[in-house]
């Protein structure tokens, strides 16, 4: 359920790469709350828009605000990821990327760490805050596994995980960064139908327990019609239709451009 005010608003976006236009023109207002997806065909710019949002490419036109509160607007042109992230902007990514040599806890808790305060002078002397910071990142490490359903794999090397639980992994360690906005970069590559739908219940759990906005990238039409309150469609980096998934559905231009190969997508 949306609350009627933008946790993200950008307005206007050109990014060029030479002689090339990923993004043209685009502007788009993402409200607190809701589930937002973005779809189009490959090359359509929309991981190029990602990328922008989480500060790792500066469009050459345009504006981008995030609103981690309804009383406080963040510039992210120009900002480093790293600040965009501390802001309360996360993401995951098209491939996953975990830390292979490391168990599913520990990835989680890198995501959990990144919050925190302590330094490497805290970290040797064992401050007390240094523990405290230790003792909440062990618990709420857990407390993500558990959310993601992947208790059993605590002590599970990364590596050796199914897919599907790789890239409930991945989404666990983005939520240990406590953000107000989750980006989903086609979280449901790869994955079964067994998986789908379990993906698509953490996905809606973590947008209403959590109170976590989503804005999704997926090819996967019938889980995208399921999730998303509103669908902003690109083609050649720019807008070229935005509704809801039934206006979405019926427009010529989407269908041209992009749902038209296929009927599943209709159903």
């Amino acid at each position: 359920m949306t609350s009627n005010d933008p946790i993200f608003e950008v307005q206007d976006v050109t990014l060029r790469f030479g002689g090339v236009t990923s993004l043209n023109n685009v502007s788009i207002q993402h409200e607190r709350g809701e589930i937002l997806s973005v779809i189009g065909p490959n090359g359509a710019g929309k991981t190029s828009l990602f990328n922008c949002l989480t500060g790792v490419y500066v469009p050459q036109e345009g504006s981008i605000t995030f609103h981690p509160s309804v009383t406080k607007a963040i510039n992210i042109v120009g900002r480093p990821p790293h600040r965009v992230a501390h802001a309360g902007v996360a993401r995951t990514f098209q491939t996953s990327r975990m830390f292979n040599a490391l168990t599913t806890f520990e990835n989680v808790k890198i995501g959990v760490e990144a919050r925190q305060k302590t330094g490497p002078i805290g970290a040797m002397l064992k401050l007390p805050r240094t523990r405290h910071e230790e003792k909440y990142s062990d618990q709420r490490s857990h407390e993500l596994l558990e959310f993601v359903n992947l208790t059993h794999r605590t002590n599970t090397l990364a590596d050796s995980l199914p897919y599907g639980d790789r890239r409930r992994l991945e989404i666990a360690r983005a939520l240990g960064t406590d953000p107000k906005v989750l980006l989903l970069d086609e979280p449901a590559a790869g994955t079964n139908p067994s998986e789908k739908l379990a993906l698509a219940e953490l996905i809606n759990r973590i947008n209403t327990e959590l109170d976590i906005s989503i804005l999704l990238i997926e090819h996967d039409m019938k889980l995208v019609m399921s999730l998303a309150e509103r669908i902003i469609v690109l083609n050649f980096g720019g807008v070229i239709a935005e509704g809801t998934p039934q206006q979405i559905q019926n427009n010529p231009l989407v269908i041209e451009a992009y749902l038209g190969a296929s009927d599943e997508a209709k159903q």
